[in-house]
């Protein structure tokens, strides 16, 4: 995608330039690494500014008369202290965006590009200080506050979305690297006729993007939906999904791992079908015939994976998000904190974190954007009657835990106190009351075995996550609701 002749191109066109802009520094060899990370963070944060999706830097260039002179920095042999450049830069930059050097040969001369990336919701740092071009000067932001609060404008209103994972491409290329046939079947519509046809409707939402002169880009919301490999695109292919199976209930012995090539639209029933064939199921007897039973339900499995892909923090670079299966538990983990709290995901109005990924996903059937997901999920396992999901933050990411099936007399209090809170905040949700008869109705618990269910509630109302709804109502007439209702 990107060969010899594209990267020859763009040095053409750099070179075209009249005068080195806020994203482009020219230098002969002048390599020294501090001073290249700053020029990193002062370059991002720059294009950044000016709606540029990448900063560059070219050694080899005069920077007044754009001559080439060629140059002999070579970064991939430059160390400082015992550790490679390119690695030491990126452990000193906050957060840690996406650069690449590479290495051009034009009109027979030696140069070296550095590929940067613009900053992206947060202004780039370099050694905990944030620089900025001021014209074709590196200087620091903090002295600079109007350009401070230009940028931070800038940033809070560019979506991740929107940015380009590729650039420059030919319809023909622009068409080889998706998979668009999926997106017309996953929104019910009719494959259009001809290339330009198709070209224009993935246009229309914002898959792609005219790039002038008959090339396309292609954005980051087309690319993570409808790759046909992930790995085309880059820093993109770290958003691919890992499935990971381990024996016992542990992560010391791996027998299975995976990592997804497709995009999540493109490849999500594929996902969704190959999780199913790695969890084990319970053959059930009824009627002299046996009948095998997941052990998780599926719509549970779909709408947490579909919740991980969609509410996963994009800026996070170097991770994305993962589904783990072990004996007695399946973890889907996410990069990113949770937009609520944890304890009020059954509840709370839905807010996508990626509002362009989240609408079009929802548009191909994918997921919803009602908020009814998680509701579906501990619907879902208590229907199958088992231990209440668990959604935690763990670090800087999210994770959502299925448990295998086990019975009361097997769950700790822990267990049993979320479950019986997600139970009163799902009847809570469907403008009911929980009771000591739909406690019961949860676990499977007899009739004659009510003292159980009061058990359960006793220790929920001493743990402080429900309440009586009226304080005042006589024991078998006790309603109970979450604390926070």
């Amino acid at each position: 995608m990107r060969d010899v002749q594209y990267w020859a191109s763009l040095v053409r066109e750099l070179c075209a330039l009249p005068q080195e802009t806020g994203w482009l520094e020219f230098k002969h060899n002048d390599a020294e690494p501090a001073e290249i990370g700053e020029y990193i963070s002062a370059l991002a944060n720059s294009a950044a500014l000016e709606g540029k999706a990448h900063a560059y830097m070219v050694w080899g260039v005069d920077d007044a008369t754009h001559a080439l002179l060629g140059t002999a920095f070579n970064p991939f042999s430059k160390r400082v202290g015992n550790e490679e450049l390119e690695n030491w830069l990126l452990r000193q930059l906050a957060p840690k965006i996406g650069f690449r050097f590479v290495r051009v040969e034009f009109d027979g001369v030696q140069l070296m590009l550095l590929e940067i990336d613009c900053a992206f919701r947060h202004p780039v740092q370099f050694g905990g200080a944030t620089f900025i071009r001021i014209g074709t000067y590196k200087k620091r932001l903090k002295d600079f506050q109007e350009k401070e609060r230009a940028l931070w404008r800038t940033l809070d209103a560019t979506p991740f979305e929107r940015l380009p994972a590729a650039e420059k491409l030919t319809g023909d290329e622009t068409l080889k690297l998706l998979d668009y046939p999926s997106y017309f079947d996953l929104v019910d519509r009719a494959l259009p006729d001809g290339h330009s046809a198709i070209l224009e409707a993935l246009a229309a939402d914002k898959l792609i993007e005219a790039a002038g002169g008959g090339y396309w880009n292609v954005s980051n919301v087309g690319a993570i939906l409808l790759a046909k490999q992930l790995s085309d695109f880059g820093g993109l292919q770290r958003k691919a999904v890992r499935v990971v199976v381990y024996k016992g209930k542990g992560r010391v012995h791996t027998l299975r791992e995976q990592t997804g090539a497709k995009g999540y639209a493109a490849g999500f029933e594929g996902l969704i079908g190959f999780i199913n064939n790695l969890l084990p199921v319970n053959e059930v007897i009824g009627q002299a015939l046996r009948k095998a039973v997941p052990v998780y339900p599926e719509l549970a499995i779909r709408e947490l994976v579909a919740n991980a892909l969609i509410h996963q923090d994009l800026s996070i670079t170097g991770s994305g998000p993962m589904v783990e299966i072990f004996d007695d538990r399946m973890e889907i983990t996410n990069p990113g904190v949770p937009l609520v709290e944890t304890s009020r995901m059954l509840d709370s109005p839905p807010r996508s974190r990626n509002e362009g990924l989240a609408s079009l996903m929802r548009r191909m059937g994918i997921c919803e954007e009602r908020g009814s997901g998680v509701d579906k999920v501990v619907f879902q396992t208590e229907l199958y009657q088992l231990p209440a999901p668990a959604f935690e933050v763990v670090g800087d990411s999210t994770r959502s835990t299925l448990f295998a099936p086990r019975t009361l007399t097997k769950m700790d209090q822990a267990d049993r106190v979320r479950a019986v809170y997600l139970h009163a905040c799902l009847r809570y949700v469907e403008r009911e009351f929980m009771t000591n008869t739909s406690l019961r109705e949860r676990f499977g618990i007899d009739t004659k075995n009510s003292a159980t269910a009061s058990r359960l509630i006793k220790e929920a109302l001493n743990a402080g996550v429900v309440r009586l709804s009226d304080p005042d109502a006589p024991p078998k007439m006790r309603r109970y609701v979450p604390r926070w209702a």
